[in-house]
């Protein structure tokens, strides 16, 4: 029996489905990290009338969840896409209708299928193409990067694209629940001034640059350096919340839940 077409993500993604799930996300991240926060060294603007590729290094299950959340919040005009292994996708089906298109790794079709979808989707300028580029999991002290070379492919295919690297890290600092950390680089144009080997270089060492950025700036624990997106959650809970609340009430002060209080 010949195998069933892949859906076609343009035609499955639900704008809809989107929002809402945006907005769920919302509430999800509320209770589960201390904050979303974006550093000022690298805010996204003025590609309004661009194609967008956003690709990222990929530490954890969260990324695909947080590359919907920030899209909503920073891109609400814009149609979210992205790639995602097939076989995991097939555990997260709700995903397709966010535009995640299943590609199976370490193919020759599943190459193709990458480039070909990808390619149709930054037709639209009002597109964005998000990109977990390292293909697996991987820890942010990895070094040196090790980009798929799909994303090199797309750079010299796709004409008058911006492609912005995006670093990633979840960091405990001085709460109980973790924060979410992201900073974007420099905008990259894409085009055929660079072969593929050249390509795939560049797009690495501009992460990394990316990375090592955001790495200092979650060593140095300072939200200041940050645009927080959302707030999420403080303090501990249970009986020891109930605790320290008594003892605010008890004082006649407002209860702040959280361990410190620098904001």
């Amino acid at each position: 029996m010949p195998e069933a077409p892949a859906p076609d993500p343009i035609a499955t993604r639900s704008g809809r489905a989107f929002w809402a799930f945006g907005w769920y996300l919302r509430w999800y991240f509320y209770r589960k990290f201390h904050a979303v926060r974006m550093s000022h060294a690298g805010r996204p603007h003025g590609f309004a009338d661009r194609p967008l590729i956003i690709y990222g290094n990929h530490p954890s299950w969260w990324d695909p969840a947080l590359y919907i959340l920030l899209c909503t919040v920073l891109f609400p005009g814009r149609r979210g896409y992205g790639p995602m292994d097939a076989k995991a996708l097939g555990n997260y089906g709700v995903f397709e209708r966010m535009g995640v298109f299943g590609i199976a790794l370490d193919t020759p079709r599943g190459a193709a299928r990458f480039l070909s979808t990808s390619l149709r989707i930054l037709s639209d300028s009002a597109s964005i193409l998000w990109i977990t580029a390292e293909g697996e999991f991987a820890d942010v002290r990895r070094r040196p990067l090790q980009l798929r070379p799909g994303i090199a492919h797309l750079a010299r295919r796709v004409p008058g694209a911006v492609i912005l690297p995006l670093a990633v890290e979840y960091s405990f600092w001085n709460e109980s629940r973790p924060e979410a950390l992201v900073r974007f680089g420099d905008p990259i144009e894409s085009g055929r001034q660079r072969t593929v080997a050249g390509w795939t270089g560049h797009l690495e060492a501009e992460l990394t640059r990316t990375m090592d950025g955001l790495a200092a700036e979650a060593v140095r624990r300072d939200p200041r350096q940050f645009q927080t997106l959302l707030r999420g959650g403080g303090g501990v809970g249970g009986i020891y919340d109930l605790y320290r609340r008594s003892r605010a009430l008890a004082a006649g002060r407002r209860f702040d839940p959280r361990h410190e209080s620098r904001e």
